[in-house]
């Protein structure tokens, strides 16, 4: 996929399908907004009990092409391994450097799988590390304005959002792209109510109503959120 350069948005997501599951609403949104937007997977995600390399390339293709996104790789991080080293900020800020988005995505900081705790310390570090000088890292100094969180947690936690982003014009493509990662949530899953893509509904159900719309994401930030006007509040 050719690279486009600036992009708008870049997703990093620990594994393929964690943009999905957290913030495939808002990717979509961004796109029919006209915003160039990217996802960077970190790692195969792979093994898995139902999965494959060839079948998790095919499923991330499948996904990807209903988002429709301008660009989307994957840095070749361990799965089950992956750490903050100094070498993958390095390799993460020379991707940022080329791409230079103007907002980074990244997973919520608190949760139970250790790849995504890993993947938002690389993202923190790798988004000072892009604007340094005198480096060996390709292209040129570069510092993404702003820096968001979406959830896709593997903790039993109630999430507390800065905002809650309304998706209902796009939950079913969201579903859609969800459902291609059918190794990961539809292959040996029980089947009986509630399945996890009926508890996906929920969630989403359950930000919309906070919201007063039909479906809804959550998303938080570190630093804090400026506005311009009150007028697009929902």
């Amino acid at each position: 996929m050719k690279t486009p350069t600036p992009l708008d948005v870049l997703v990093i997501a620990p594994h393929p399908d964690d943009a999905e599951l957290g913030m495939a609403g808002a990717i979509l949104k961004f796109k029919a907004e006209g915003k160039k937007v990217g996802i960077l997977d970190l790692t195969s995600g792979e093994p898995t009990p139902y999965g494959s390399l060839e079948k998790r390339a095919a499923e991330t293709a499948a996904a990807t092409e209903i988002l429709g996104v301008d660009w989307r790789d994957n840095l070749g991080l361990p799965n089950r391994s992956l750490e903050a080293t100094l070498a993958a900020r390095e390799k993460l800020a020379s991707v940022i450097r080329q791409l230079r988005p103007n907002w980074l995505f990244a997973p919520y900081w608190e949760d139970a799988h250790p790849d995504h705790l890993a993947a938002t310390q690389l993202v923190d570090a790798a988004r000072f590390w892009s604007k340094l000088s005198k480096t060996d890292m390709p292209g040129e100094p570069f510092h993404p304005q702003r820096i968001y969180n979406y959830y896709c947690v593997h903790l039993k936690m109630t999430p507390q959002p800065a905002f809650v982003l309304d998706i209902s014009e796009y939950w079913e493509q969201k579903l859609a792209s969800i459902r291609c990662y059918h190794s990961q949530f539809i292959e040996g899953r029980p089947t009986e109510y509630p399945t996890f893509l009926d508890k996906l509904h929920d969630e989403a159900s359950y930000w919309g109503k906070v919201i007063g719309t039909r479906y809804g994401e959550p998303f938080t930030s570190r630093e804090p959120i400026g506005m311009r006007s009150m007028s697009t509040l929902v």
